[in-house]
């Protein structure tokens, strides 16, 4: 007797059930299936059960899965004299072949046998069911399945499901199944691999490469020389690809970016000041991002998705109350003196880090994502998560609200007349101390804002602002102080050069050779890209 291997059994058992379906394949699916199997299951063989098996899976039997079920769990009964066949459920018998209940079942039927390589037979056939599921996601499931098992036996089923699949997804998947199971199999004519070859190469999947990989390693000189030009083709893809995923990743922290300097070029560029806890600012609007969501936890769990909507003009509050109370308390005092403001601004952003650990403590707290801005999606091969993507949307709609207010209000209005001249201004009647209060807070305000997006993409610790201070004052000097429009074109070039330099030298070498362009730059163009008059440059 023939013993196999275990790493073997898994295999034989899966061409034993196509090999069984293949043989159904040569007998019409007829109405009395379940009496042809009830014959098969009285001989009482493994093989004859085998066979069975097989008929029963390739027929459109509306009790085809049920008695498959039935068989691998050891409730279905067959009567030797009658030849048969009853679920068993509880206490009551049900007729295999209508599903009804059938009271005078014979006491005598006996259960069928079935052993484990049977079981496995059993598994293999019922997840060929889940190829007709209504579910789409069922059977792209069940696609996958079978093109990672390698049955090379299951090419006829996925020709026939692929011609009468209608969805889209499921229809892409079944064509890359097959493509697979066909350059895999190692009796494939050459004309057959290449098609396959051909259709996996159109693919944007991540998995089609080792594929082509392997596929020109092929003994087959055709075979390989077609894999090989495919591989070298996606490799080029991919590439471009990379370049293009990169851009993304640096818009989305360019725009992160841009939250985070926006209030600082407001005030560095009407104020002159330089405020060292600018930093502190996005922390406190990360923090209170928690605060409100835990607040909704502990009101109205069901509608904690909404707490992140609240969380925006609640950390613009609370960050911008912060920043008039800094400037009335301690920047009012100092203005004219830039190396005073820098160490006072220190002072009050290490007293804030150690408040927040105080209170919350010195570890990260947890913020969670809303349903809305959890998951991704792939486009043209590329991945864009909707947290990012949510967050570039709102960075760019808050840009264009700063413009028009500053634009088209009157606390706009005199925010630029104290930019371009300050002492005609207060001349003209303008309360420049007010200006400046409401200008510091309106800055402080937008890092508040910038904090509740960071605490989507990064951890919510004391130390948050501290990471991206210095390069907020990158962006705002590249960009030229006091233009947002210079913040705009700077935060997202400084960002995208980041994460581009980043693949080739590292993230530390990366920056510090952004550091290094930008000194150059500076060198050349002191007042940066879009230079405007203000206090600080007249000064």
């Amino acid at each position: 007797m023939l013993v196999l291997a275990p790493s073997w059994q898994p295999w034989f058992a899966r061409l034993a059930v196509w090999i069984a379906i293949a043989v159904g394949c040569a007998y019409p699916a007829r109405a009395d299936v379940v009496t042809e199997i009830a014959s098969l299951f009285a001989a009482d063989s493994f093989a004859e059960t085998e066979q069975a098996i097989g008929k029963i899976a390739l027929s459109t039997h509306p009790q085809a899965q049920a008695i498959l079920e039935a068989l691998a769990d050891r409730r279905l009964l067959i009567d030797a004299a009658t030849k048969s066949l009853a679920i068993k459920q509880g206490a009551i018998n049900f007729e295999a072949a209508t599903g009804k209940p059938r009271a005078d079942f014979p006491t005598e039927a006996t259960v069928i046998r079935v052993n484990n390589r049977l079981r496995g037979v059993i598994d293999i056939a019922l997840g060929t069911f889940a190829l007709e599921a209504s579910d789409p996601v069922k059977r792209i499931q069940a696609v996958d399945a079978i093109a990672k098992s390698r049955d090379f036996a299951a090419l006829p089923r996925l020709d026939a499901a692929l011609t009468k699949e209608n969805d889209p997804r499921v229809k892409m998947a079944l064509d890359r199944a097959r493509s697979t199971l066909v350059l895999a199999d190692p009796a494939g004519s050459d004309s057959t691999q290449i098609a396959a070859i051909k259709s996996l190469s159109a693919s944007v999947d991540m998995d089609t490469l080792p594929k082509l990989r392997m596929a020109a390693q092929s003994s087959k000189p055709q075979v390989k020389q077609a894999a090989s030009l495919a591989v070298a083709a996606l490799e080029r893809r991919q590439q471009v690809t990379n370049v293009v995923q990169n851009v993304w990743y640096g818009l989305s922290l360019g725009s992160v970016l841009l939250l985070a300097s926006a209030g600082l070029a407001i005030t560095f560029g009407v104020m002159g000041v330089i405020n060292m806890a600018h930093g502190e600012m996005v922390m406190i609007g990360a923090y209170t991002t928690f605060v409100v969501q835990e607040l909704f936890k502990a009101v109205a769990p069901a509608a904690v998705d909404v707490a992140l909507l609240v969380s925006l003009p609640a950390a613009f509050l609370v960050a911008g109350l912060v920043g008039v109370g800094i400037e009335r308390g301690i920047i009012r005092f100092l203005y004219g003196r830039p190396l005073e403001t820098l160490l006072a601004t220190w002072g009050v952003s290490l007293i804030l880090q150690q408040a927040i650990r105080t209170y919350f403590g010195a570890s990260n707290v947890q913020v969670s994502t809303p349903s809305y801005m959890s998951g991704s999606f792939e486009v043209l091969g590329l991945s864009i998560t909707y947290g990012r993507l949510w967050i570039v949307i709102f960075t760019l709609i808050a840009f264009a609200a700063l413009q028009m207010f500053i634009r088209m209000s009157a606390l706009g209005l005199q925010m630029r007349a104290v930019t371009q001249n300050r002492r005609m201004a207060s001349a003209m009647g303008i309360r420049t101390g007010r200006v400046d209060a409401l200008t510091f807070g309106l800055g402080c305000g937008i890092a508040g804002v910038a904090g509740v997006a960071l605490s989507q993409i990064d951890n919510v610790a004391p130390n948050l602002g501290q990471s991206y201070i210095v390069d907020c004052f990158m962006v705002v000097v590249f960009g030229g102080v006091g233009s947002l429009w210079g913040t705009l074109v700077s935060a997202f070039f400084l960002g995208i050069g980041n994460k581009l330099l980043e693949p080739v030298a590292g993230a530390v070498l990366a920056k510090i050779f952004i550091l290094v362009l930008l000194i150059l730059f500076i060198q050349k163009r002191p007042r940066g890209l879009f230079a405007l008059k203000g206090r600080a440059i007249e000064a």
